[in-house]
Order: C-alpha cells, then structure tokens, then sequence
C-alpha cells in the first residue's frame, strides 16, 4: 500500500495552517487505519522532511510497528537517485517479513538543469511549440520582462536596479526573502519544483537564458516524468494551475522508481529466505 498525506500542513512554504481544525493534517491516522484494515505486506509513504517533527508521523509509525511492521524512515535527496532537482523528502518503507530499507543512491553526480532540458526548443514568454502543447511558458507583464532580463543565473532580485525592485522587498521584513524571481542555473540541479513552478515570480522559476520562466514541459522534465507524458487527454485544453498542481505535487518519477526497487529487493531477499535448501 501506497500513499502520501497532502504535505502542504507540514511544508515549511506555508505555516498558515491551523492544525486543529484542518482536516488534511490527520489524514496519515487515516492512512494508519487503512494498513490496520487491510494489513498490506509493505507499506510505503513520502512526504516533506519537516513532517518527521511532527506527532502524526510518530503515531503513523508507531501504529505500524503496533502492527507487527518493521519500519524504515529517512530524508532522501531526489539527486542521488537521478532527478535533477535538489528535492529532500522523507521516505517510510514498512514491511511485515523482515527488515526492509531504500536502495542506495544510483548516481553519484546529480544531473543538472542542462542536461535535462537545453535541447529543448526555445519558447517565449506567453508562446508555446507547435509540435508539444506542454512546451508552453506563462506570460509576463513588461515590469516581469524588465526583471528577469536584469537576472543573472544563480542570482535574486538584490542584484537588480533599484526601480525594478518589489515594494514588499524594500520592508525590512521583506529583505530576508532573496528566493522568488530568480534564474536556474545551468550547470546545477534545479530547485524544488512547487504547483505554482510555471511562475517567474513564485520562486528560482527562471529559465537560465530565455527571458521566461520555465515551461510545463520543463517542469515536467525536472521532476523526471518522460518527456511524452501527457498530463491531460489530446482534446482537453492546457491550463496551467491544474497541471502545476500534477507536477509540483507528484512524488518524483525517479524517486518512485528507486522506491518500486526498493520493495523488489526486500522481496526477493524474502523469498530467497523462504525458498527451502536444496
């Protein structure tokens, strides 16, 4: 059995939830109650790293060891496992035969935003390819096109001239925020994608060189999904806040595989201990 609570009570992006009437922050007691109903031979989660501090994952694997499950439990960075994109999150492996752990890393450099998606056709800003749909970048006003024009990769709007400059980040208080409006860099992995990742304003969204921020496509591609996957039916209209939401919310394509042979190998090492001598 496979799940993963929404993350958004436990993300340090948004600490506005109110933990006793959202309804979203008890749902891992009801994945609790699901694998005590059910009693699956493994049971698996991911989830942001910061939900460890918190006493719903305490109970959720306590209640899984009540259960007779050996639990295993740590942050994970999506890197060493091939998504190219410096994304930490807490995996729960659990198994009723046996110790049961990740994998170890199968890469030992991470891939960079280059090599996942420099050969991917140009696009500006509020266009998209003929020949790929998802290739498409969200628009900019001509105050976001004078910005990003004045951002360097690896850079953040302190390096801008003043004018261009939000109001907010002139407060005092939002001096200490340098992590929107920013250009990827080329030679490095890519942040954390979000649901809101096709935004040059919603964080480092920046496309290292074109005057935009990245594409679904891209987006898509830096959280390791094929570069076919589709997202919605051909006749179905591309929007980008339901698709952000498929991106920045999925459990990474190649987390999840090093995940799936994670299982595999427990279960082969389970049943090479069952298989009689001889």
């Amino acid at each position: 059995m496979a799940g993963c609570a929404p993350c958004q009570p436990f993300s340090t992006y948004s600490q506005r939830y109110d933990t006793r009437s959202d309804g979203k922050w008890g749902l891992l007691y009801e994945f609790g109650r699901l694998a005590r109903d059910i009693r699956p031979d493994i049971v698996t989660m991911e989830n942001v790293p910061t939900v460890e501090r918190h006493g719903v994952f305490k109970d959720f694997a306590s209640e899984l060891e009540g259960l007779g499950y050996q639990v295993w439990s740590d942050v994970v960075q999506c890197a060493q496992y091939g998504v190219p994109q410096r994304r930490r999150r807490m995996v729960l492996l659990a198994s009723l035969h046996g110790p049961i752990r990740m994998i170890k890393p199968t890469h030992s450099k991470p891939r960079t935003v280059e090599q996942a998606i420099r050969r991917l056709p140009p696009v500006a800003a509020g266009e998209r390819t003929p020949r790929d749909r998802l290739h498409v970048a969200s628009s900019l006003t001509d105050k976001n096109l004078e910005r990003i024009r004045a951002s360097r990769p690896g850079g953040t709007w302190r390096d801008w001239p003043r004018h261009l400059v939000a109001d907010c980040h002139k407060e005092d208080t939002g001096r200490t925020y340098p992590s929107v409006y920013g250009r990827m860099k080329w030679e490095e992995p890519a942040p954390t994608m979000t649901t809101q990742c096709y935004g040059y304003g919603n964080g480092r969204f920046g496309h290292p060189e074109q005057d935009r921020a990245i594409t679904l496509r891209e987006a898509a591609i830096l959280q390791s999904f094929p570069r076919s996957y589709a997202f919605v039916e051909p006749r179905r209209s591309v929007q980008f806040s339901p698709i952000g939401r498929m991106i920045g919310n999925a459990v990474p394509v190649r987390l999840g595989r090093a995940i799936g042979r994670s299982i595999l190998r427990h279960l082969s090492e389970v049943d090479s201990r069952l298989m009689p001598s001889g």
